[in-house]
């Protein structure tokens, strides 16, 4: 169950922000537009009574135009925070989608995530003390135990991805994305005959998902909506988006010295005033 928090102006029902059994959702005053223009003062009032009345731990803080001005959301979990001793908070401005509901869904599914990733996360940090954990993230790359407590939602297709990474290697003209049944043919645990001699069976999936993680990296992203009114503004914009990059991706688990930016992407945003734009930012590093 997620308590669910849209900074916004007031919307008809159907459009209400929607939550599973047991969860809570309610619509306070605030938010901007992605020009960074305030719609409204946040009504933190209404966030504390929300906070203290839903009963809840994990919550889901969503405003308008938080993926070029995030004020209201990092004042909402204050608020919260101050509440709900122990609250689990996640904001939707670090998933960087513009459209609200979409980023507004993406984050209370994340919140719904954690308590079963913290509880997870836990249990294998237990299970090796005093080794570095790390969890397999959709696309590409690997989270650390601390990430994945906090942003689980990175990792839901961890497995297929790896698995098709790990098939890609171990399978000779084997294409990532092209599905493959797994060999009964084995002639090591769990291995198929073409990861060791290039036989025709292919691996059994648990075994190039474990294959494919191991082939990864420490990866992070940024994405943010910017205003710059010339190429230095924007180029600044951008510097900034890099060094979040840079020090999410060693939050992620990379070494320190090691982390370096591998993608960056600015596109200038349609149908809106001019000078918006749309900055995506990976980096990645290598585990210590």
């Amino acid at each position: 169950p997620v308590a669910a928090l849209r900074v916004a102006g007031p919307c008809p029902d159907s459009l209400r922000p929607r939550v599973g059994p047991g969860g809570a959702a309610a619509i306070v005053r605030g938010g901007h537009t992605l020009t960074g223009r305030a719609l409204a003062p946040l009504d933190t009032s209404a966030v504390r009574r929300f906070a203290v009345e839903c009963g809840l731990r994990d919550f889901a803080i969503t405003a308008t135009g938080s993926p070029a001005l995030a004020d209201h959301e990092l004042e909402a979990a204050a608020v919260v925070a101050d509440a709900v001793p122990g609250a689990r908070i996640t904001l939707s401005y670090e998933f960087g989608r513009p459209g609200l509901r979409e980023r507004e869904a993406e984050t209370i599914r994340n919140a719904a995530l954690g308590p079963a990733a913290e509880e997870l996360a836990d249990e294998v940090t237990r299970q090796w003390p005093g080794l570095p954990v790390y969890f397999a993230r959709s696309g590409e790359g690997l989270v650390s135990a601390h990430y994945f407590h906090r942003y689980p939602l990175a990792c839901r297709l961890g497995w297929t991805t790896s698995r098709d990474r790990g098939l890609t290697a171990l399978t000779p003209g084997h294409e990532q994305g092209t599905p493959l049944l797994p060999t009964v043919e084995q002639d090591t645990p769990g291995l198929g005959r073409s990861g060791l001699d290039g036989g025709p069976g292919v691996p059994e999936p648990e075994v190039a998902a474990a294959y494919g993680a191991v082939l990864a990296w420490p990866r992070a992203g940024v994405e943010r909506i910017v205003r710059a009114r010339g190429k230095a503004e924007l180029d600044r914009a951008l510097q900034d988006a890099r060094d979040e990059a840079l020090t999410r991706v060693v939050s992620a688990g990379a070494a320190p010295g090691s982390a370096r930016v591998v993608v960056t992407g600015v596109n200038p945003l349609s149908y809106l005033p001019d000078g918006l734009y749309r900055l995506h930012v990976v980096a990645e590093g290598a585990t210590p």
